[in-house]
């Protein structure tokens, strides 16, 4: 089967199920499974590159299985967070493209605290889920010393398989498992930086999406009933471990920054700054440990 057929064919299925950008997750799907990048597949395509046999199967039932908006980093295994390629699978939460601005503003922190003599700046990721934060974090400021915690039994193996990969690769990077609530003590007050993606949605509130409301784990998702719950710990738990002068930042949904910096700001946090995401949204507000 000619590859430009087969874009064309999972574009359309992926289309009439309201998949956004159908075209790009054809093109995504049928890349993984070659094992080239979107590029590349672009130029075999253009060329009348050809699919048939094994490969050709796998695309056709992992692209019925997309269509069924099962996610597609649970087919490949893979989520690709700034440089970083993770495993992933049912049990943990899959890494979004905007919780990059949060990781970027935790790496920008620990590089300002290298600059101002901090050798090797302690940084802290609460609820790491499939570590991601944690490990760009760890990866692009090697000299920092990274901790993160996760809760989830169902979580942790796929958390554990990235920090082994990533660790053998030179990343100072300690996993543990636990509550954010009470994490850390050993490192009360001697943290530089920390930044969480704590569970921030309501509990009665449905996602829209159904590859977050069927296959993303509850306890990732759901924060009590403002989805503040966890929110609120995360703020606690960040006054107990960070110097004076540290660095908190954390992610939100859209409707809840206002939310986000009054709550800070009830605990004392200064400098409370909310920043926008690619979508020129609302996504991560930030504070300083009085």
């Amino acid at each position: 089967m000619r590859l430009s057929s087969l874009i064309a064919q999972l574009t359309e299925q992926f289309a009439g199920v309201g998949i956004e950008s159908p075209r790009a997750e054809a093109e995504v799907l049928i890349a993984e499974v070659l094992d080239i990048n979107r590029g590349q597949l672009n130029a075999l395509s253009i060329t009348d590159g050809d699919i048939d046999g094994e490969p050709l199967a796998t695309v056709l039932a992992f692209a019925d299985r997309r269509a069924a908006r099962e996610p597609l980093q649970h087919l490949t295994g893979r989520a690709y967070f700034r440089n970083l390629t993770l495993s992933v699978g049912p049990g943990v939460f899959v890494p979004r493209p905007e919780t990059e601005l949060l990781a970027d503003l935790g790496i920008k922190a620990l590089e300002g605290a290298i600059a101002n003599s901090v050798v090797n700046p302690v940084a802290v990721d609460l609820a790491t889920g499939s570590g991601a934060i944690a490990l760009a974090l760890a990866t692009e400021v090697p000299a920092a010393r990274v901790h993160a915690v996760e809760l989830s039994d169902d979580a942790l193996p796929w958390t554990t398989k990235n920090f082994d990969t990533y660790r053998a690769k030179g990343a100072e990077a300690q996993l543990v498992q636990g509550d954010l609530r009470d994490a850390f003590p050993e490192l009360n007050g001697q943290v530089d930086v920390l930044v969480t993606n704590p569970p921030y949605i309501p509990d009665d509130m449905v996602p829209i999406y159904p590859e977050v409301a069927l296959h993303d784990p509850a306890l990732a998702l759901y924060g009590g009933k403002d989805g503040l719950d966890l929110v609120r710990a995360a703020s606690l738990t960040a006054l107990r471990l960070l110097k004076p002068g540290g660095f908190f930042a954390l992610e939100h949904a859209d409707i809840q920054g206002p939310s986000v910096v009054e709550l800070l700001s009830n605990d004392g946090w200064q400098l409370v700054t909310q920043h926008q995401d690619f979508n020129q949204r609302d996504r991560v507000v930030s504070a300083i440990r009085p």
